[in-house]
This record gives C-alpha cells, structure tokens and sequence, in this order.
C-alpha cells in the first residue's frame, strides 16, 4: 500500500492558524472523524492523554502526530495531514508545530507499513521543508503521492 492511499477523502487541509493545541488537534482530526476512521472519543482521549503526559507524539521540529490507543475509538486505519500557515504552541519548552499527522489505528499491525513510509518521507530533509512550506493541499498531496 502506497502512503497516500492511508489518507482518506478530504483529509488533507491547509489552515491559517489554531488558536491553540487542542484546536489543532480537532482540524488534524476533522476528515478521520467525517469519514468514520474514529469516533468522537478518540479525539477527547488525544487530549485528556495530552494533558496527562504531555506532546508525546511530537515527531521532529514542527511536526506531531496526534493519536492514542485503538482501543479509544479508532475504527479503521488511517491519517489526515494539517499544515498549519501559523504554528501553534503545545506547551513550555516543546517545539511550535505546523504540520499535524492525524493517526487513526484500528490495531497494533495495520499502521505500521504507514508509519514506516512515513519516518523515510520525514527523514528527508528536503521533504520535510517541501511538507512545512507547502502553499495548499495539492502540493501537500503531490509530496504524499512521490513517497
């Protein structure tokens, strides 16, 4: 399976801004929620776990991956991707993020593949900057469909 196609109809956006990090992770959550890839308490359980343990799921400089455990609402796997024109703060002494991966895994398997093409694309640090200063969503799918 290619990296683009864990991204359902409509998940991949370009917004001005949120106004903070729990507004961020609704946007990153908003096309997984419409298209039933999760329910309503995964993204409430993103939050609470947010509070309690803080960004664990910052990846690299200006990039999260928001997710939690299956078992919280994630009905079928797969991703959204949000770029945010303005970063947005997730706490003292973390990293502004602009670019949220919203991760929806039903198990513990089927992601993996998905996250694998993912840490390659991030890695590359021309793809990386490709994904953090994209100007819309075509050329945030463009990025995707050359993974």
């Amino acid at each position: 399976m290619r990296l683009i196609d864990y991204f359902p109809e409509s998940s991949i956006s370009v917004r001005k801004s949120a106004k903070d990090w729990q507004e961020a992770v609704d946007l990153s959550m908003t096309a997984l929620l419409k298209n039933h890839y999760v329910n309503n308490q995964y993204i409430q359980e993103i939050k609470k776990s947010t509070l309690d343990n803080g960004p664990y799921y910052i990846l690299a400089p200006g990039v999260a991956m928001p997710h939690t455990r299956p078992e919280y609402g994630a009905l079928k796997t797969g991703m959204s991707l949000t770029l945010l024109q303005e970063s947005v703060n997730f706490g003292a002494g973390n990293e502004p993020v602009k670019l949220l991966i919203g991760l929806s895994a039903a198990d513990s398997d089927s992601h993996i593949g998905a996250i694998q093409a993912l840490s390659e694309l991030l890695c590359e640090e021309e793809h990386l900057h490709a994904l953090l200063t994209a100007q819309d969503e075509q050329q945030l799918t463009d990025i995707l469909l050359r993974a």
